[in-house]
């Protein structure tokens, strides 16, 4: 079962989510969930930029109000 961590990102400025996600996919290992929150307006296409280029998986992606979650697997 691959493992799952939680990283919020809340009253983080743009870009400064997806340098958060870069640093877990460079510490945990692959295969790895990760389930990811923040309101930066550009968080989600930042994240879809990203996973295209690092090849992971984007799982899900929900938004209540200004916050989105997006969860997804790093490459494995």
């Amino acid at each position: 079962m691959s493992e799952r961590i939680e990283i919020d990102c809340q009253g983080m400025k743009c870009h400064q989510p997806i340098a958060e996600i870069a640093k877990a996919a460079r510490t945990y290992p692959p295969a790895t969930i990760l389930v990811v929150k923040a309101i930066d307006d550009e968080f989600e296409s930042d994240v879809r930029a990203w996973a295209g280029t690092a090849k992971a998986t984007i799982i899900r992606i929900d938004k209540k109000g200004s916050e989105t979650v997006i969860e997804l697997q790093l490459p494995g």
